[in-house]
Order: C-alpha cells, then sequence, then structure tokens
C-alpha cells in the first residue's frame, strides 16, 4: 500500500504502547539510575521482565498488527525493505516494517537474556538482601566460646575444600561469575540495539513523516 493512498494504518494498541514505553523506562532507569545488585535495580529489572512477558503473550493473542505474525523476522523483508529505501519508495505498514521486525525481535531476545541472568543472580526480589542482613546470631558466652571457635575453624576448613574441589569447574565458566558476564555483555548490546532503533525512528520519521513515532504516541496514520 503506498503512503498516497487514503487508507488508513491505525496506531498501536494502548497495551502495546504500555508495554513499549515501559520497558524503555525500565532499561533507562536500571541503566543510569540505579545501583548494580541493589534492590531497586532488582525491582526495576523485575518490573521489566513482567512487561516483557506480557508483551509477548500479547503476540498471540493480541490485535492483528500486533501479532507476531504480522511482521516474522524475515531477512527477505529486510532486504526489501532497504531496497524501498534505497529506490526512494514509501510504504505505509500495518505492523513492523521488515528491518524493524528484526530489531523488534533482537531487541526481545536481548531483554530475555538480561531478565534471566538477572534473576539467576539474585533470585526473588527482596530476598538477597534479607540473607546479607539477616541479624547476627547471638554472641555466645564465654564458656562457650572456644567450642565456637573450633566450630567456626572446622567450617573454614570444610569451605577451603569445597573450593578447591569446584576450582576446576568455576574456570570452566560456570557459576555467578559466568552468570554475570552474560548479564553485563546482554545489557550493553541491549543499549547498542536501543540507539539503532531509536536512530532508525527517527530516520523513518525523516524520510516518510512524523505519523512513524504518532503510531507509538496516539495517533492514527493516514
Amino acid at each position: 500500500m503506498d503512503a498516497n493512498e487514503t487508507a488508513t494504518v491505525r496506531g498501536w494498541d494502548p497495551l502495546v504502547k504500555l508495554t513499549h514505553w515501559g520497558i524503555a523506562l525500565a532499561v533507562l532507569v536500571n541503566g543510569v539510575f540505579t545501583e548494580e545488585g541493589s534492590d531497586w535495580h532488582v525491582w526495576v529489572g523485575t518490573g521489566m521482565a513482567a512487561l516483557l512477558l506480557v508483551r509477548l503473550l500479547w503476540g498471540f493473542i493480541g490485535p492483528k498488527e500486533a501479532r507476531f505474525s504480522a511482521f516474522p523476522p524475515s531477512p527477505t523483508r529486510a532486504a526489501d525493505h532497504v531496497a524501498d529505501i534505497v529506490a526512494g519508495r514509501k510504504l505505509a505498514h500495518a505492523s513492523h516494517n521488515g528491518l524493524g521486525a528484526l530489531m523488534a525481535y533482537a531487541l526481545w531476545a536481548t531483554l530475555g537474556v538480561v531478565a534471566v541472568t538477572g534473576f539467576l543472580m539474585s533470585g526473588v526480589p527482596g530476598t538477597a538482601s534479607a540473607r546479607v542482613e539477616a541479624p547476627m546470631v547471638p554472641a555466645v558466652t564465654a564458656p562457650l566460646a572456644p567450642v565456637a571457635e573450633e566450630a567456626d575453624e572446622e567450617r573454614e576448613e570444610a569451605d577451603e575444600a569445597e573450593e578447591g574441589e569446584g576450582g576446576e569447574g568455576a574456570e570452566g565458566g560456570e557459576g555467578p561469575e559466568w552468570i554475570e558476564e552474560v548479564h553485563e555483555v546482554a545489557a550493553n548490546l541491549l543499549f547498542v540495539l536501543a540507539a539503532l532503533h531509536i536512530g532508525g525512528v527517527l530516520f523513518e520519521t525523516r524520510r516518510s513523516g512524523p505519523a512513524v513515532i504518532r503510531r507509538m504516541t496516539g495517533g492514527v496514520r493516514g
């Protein structure tokens, strides 16, 4: 359908707008304002993951243009869109164009990795801090102090033995450090993809008009 035709393309439905802007806000807050590992960081990340799950579910049961079937991840469609740009053709899309579809799936996949690795590191929100800040066991009385010291030494020896047995496995990339590295790489990739996404929106807005932005902010496209 040519952009000059009178048929209209509706703006995105309210749930798509809510999840889109909610996820964008969560990424911004956790990337700029919260400290990694803090309760706020964990809670914001949990909210982001919840919004992502809602959007993915909406991709199966939502309106036609919001469903995955309306914008499959197709390199062929992406190449066709590049050809349209080169030829100066401006086509209206009921859903994402070919390049936009690939970007959407890349963003969702990266968000999923960030959410899963974040959960593996922190667990259920609020519990990590509870474990760290749990009240200390009351100090033992003087007659029991030698017994407590001996028990502490035995625990330390057991911990050292466990570390020695698991050292080789840790070097293989299994464990919290590996998960943390994946989380950090995915988070950095997410910012790169977000920047490319914003750049693509600005480019399409300049090429085809402000209707590209109006679809996600409230208006309909004519």
